[in-house]
């Protein structure tokens, strides 16, 4: 059995991904076939990895190549952890934006930079799929866990032809965070449904040691944390409205609404500068940039570390090897999965990708139907899918006009910006990120133009919650080479 990982440079992702489903020795016998555009950290991953097989007397076989194809080569998972343009497009994603009055923490999943991000990864995608029906094994499964989520999925199904289910871990960290507030002693005590889109999951049944959980007992429960307290406030304020807690951390979430990020001046009431994850400007551009080389420092620990045998305690509650786990030996997993909606969830429309729960056995994904979103949940998501389904098309067809209409009725930038201003602002980040968006190549010269007659006025703006730092204004090495973060290196908070 050939496992392929695409954006396998992501040296601790990818070091975590196999190691988990190499703790179920049922897996033990596979092959894994590791692709990335960097020859370096595909060394560097290839070397822990052989170091893992080694020391443990493993069957496993590791290849390791650039060519992509010979990577799918009968493969029968083919796990995407890609990120199209690295550190230099993603600088983009939030510089720009910023020009306009557009203040993103991450920028990852809608929004401007979400959007554009997935005129990229799309256009990437549909070249795996396209590889996958050529080369893959017959009916071989995409585990994607490359954002923006919905947006990947969506045009994997619709347009790339390949069978794919979207992986996220906001679910998980939610989840002990809930159980921490409440005083569990153990998070496996509180069990829960959750169900909506990928980064606007709501918890619509929590259950603590068998009995519910209600909004008032929550909220309490958050507002006596004495970290929580201060570094949730979004998700706080959006609970004691909406009656339910958000999967997203607070800087996800501030941005994906139109209601805390709009008023520069308001931004401070809603975010904590602790640490970027909870609504810094451009924060987990930020951190990621100034963490690009922490996986060569790391090295020689992961090294280390690749002596120890393996300890299936330690396997962590990623999807992926739980799923390939289920897939090939019946044992049956539960999880909350994105997935194609056709009625999982009743007041959601049916082409949407929604998270939601389901199982993995040897029959393959067995979803939940039938559920129904609390009404102000499902005004939240729907806007957004209106938003993913232009911004999808749009990748797919090169329509700039589409484009423009998709980031128009994104629910912050449409609080911020005029008409004008966000045909102008798509223009400029669609020239400053031609490379990677092939599917536009015959529009840019129309867009360069609009450009050089717009009389739209810009603005040089850090944002409002900036802390110092290279991550919104310079990714660039002393000797201006490009900052060495590839496409392989994983980004999803």
């Amino acid at each position: 059995m050939r496992i392929a990982i695409i954006g396998a440079g992501s040296v601790g992702f990818t070091r975590k991904l196999v190691s988990d489903i190499l703790c179920v020795p049922d897996l033990q016998e596979a092959e894994f076939a590791l692709t990335d555009i960097s020859e370096r950290n595909l060394g560097m991953v290839r070397q822990i990895l052989d170091r893992i097989v080694a020391v443990n007397r493993l069957p496993t076989r590791i290849l390791a190549t650039t060519d992509r194809r010979r990577a799918l080569d009968g493969a029968r998972y083919v796990i995407n952890c890609a990120r199209i343009g690295g550190l230099e497009a993603f600088a983009e994603d939030i510089r720009i934006p910023l020009q306009y009055g557009i203040d993103q923490c991450v920028g990852d999943t809608i929004c401007a930079g979400g959007i554009l991000y997935g005129q990229r990864s799309i256009a990437a995608i549909l070249d795996f799929c396209r590889d996958m029906r050529e080369v893959a094994a017959p009916g071989a499964l995409m585990l994607n866990y490359a954002n923006p989520m919905a947006m990947n999925v969506w045009a994997a199904l619709d347009d790339g032809g390949v069978e794919t289910v979207g992986l996220c871990h906001g679910i998980q960290h939610g989840w002990r965070q809930i159980a921490e507030a409440l005083g569990a002693s153990d998070p496996h005590e509180v069990e829960f449904i959750c169900a909506g889109i990928n980064h606007q999951t709501w918890y619509i049944d929590i259950r603590w040691q068998g009995r519910p959980v209600g909004r008032d007992e929550l909220v309490a429960a958050f507002e006596r944390h004495p970290v929580y307290a201060r570094q949730e406030k979004v998700r706080i304020d959006v609970l004691k409205r909406f009656g339910f807690y958000s999967t997203e951390s607070n800087g996800h979430l501030s941005e994906y609404l139109p209601w805390y990020r709009k008023r520069p001046q308001e931004i401070a009431r809603w975010i904590d500068m602790s640490d970027w994850i909870h609504g810094e400007t451009g924060g987990y551009l930020r951190h990621c940039t100034e963490m690009r080389e922490w996986f060569e420092t790391e090295f020689p620990r992961f090294l280390a570390e690749a002596d120890r045998p393996l300890d299936p305690a330690q396997r962590t509650d990623e999807h992926a090897s739980h799923i390939i786990e289920a897939r090939e030996t019946g044992r049956v997993y539960r999880g909350h999965f994105n997935v194609r909606n056709r009625g999982l969830i009743t007041n959601l429309p049916s082409d949407a990708i929604v998270e939601s729960p389901g199982f993995f056995d040897h029959f393959g994904l067995n979803m939940v139907a039938g559920l129904t979103l609390p009404m102000a949940c499902a005004a939240t998501c729907t806007a957004s899918i209106n938003v993913q389904r232009m911004a999808v098309e749009a990748a797919v067809t090169g329509d700039v006009d589409l484009l423009k209409l998709a980031v128009l009725h994104d629910p912050l930038v449409g609080a911020v910006c005029s008409p004008d201003e966000v045909w102008q602002m798509v223009d400029e980040m669609l020239v400053a990120e031609a490379r990677w968006l092939p599917q536009y190549a015959d529009a840019l010269p129309a867009a360069r133009e609009r450009l050089a007659r717009s009389k739209v006025p810009r603005r040089e703006w850090a944002g409002a919650a900036r802390r110092d730092g290279p991550g919104v204004s310079g990714i660039r090495h002393q000797d201006g080479k490009e900052a060495e973060l590839t496409p392989g290196a994983r980004l999803s908070a």
